[in-house]
């Protein structure tokens, strides 16, 4: 039996059945993938490891840039 993959996105818990990638995270939930910064447990998450499967509990936070003045 497979154990559902948990994370939390942006301070919502989402359930996987498999892990995803963290590309596939973003695209399933209609986040930008463009233009974005990703920390993962605070943590900066480099674009280069978009393609590897997420962590189970891991804390996902998609930052976009946002223009002040």
């Amino acid at each position: 039996m497979t154990i559902p993959t948990a994370i939390t996105v942006n301070g919502a818990e989402h359930s996987f059945a498999e892990p995803p990638t963290l590309r596939e995270v973003l695209e399933q939930l209609n986040l930008p993938c463009q233009g974005v910064a990703v920390a993962v447990d605070g943590a900066l998450y480099p674009k280069s490891q978009w393609d590897e499967p997420v962590g189970r509990g891991w804390e996902i936070e998609v930052l976009t840039a946002v223009q002040g003045g």
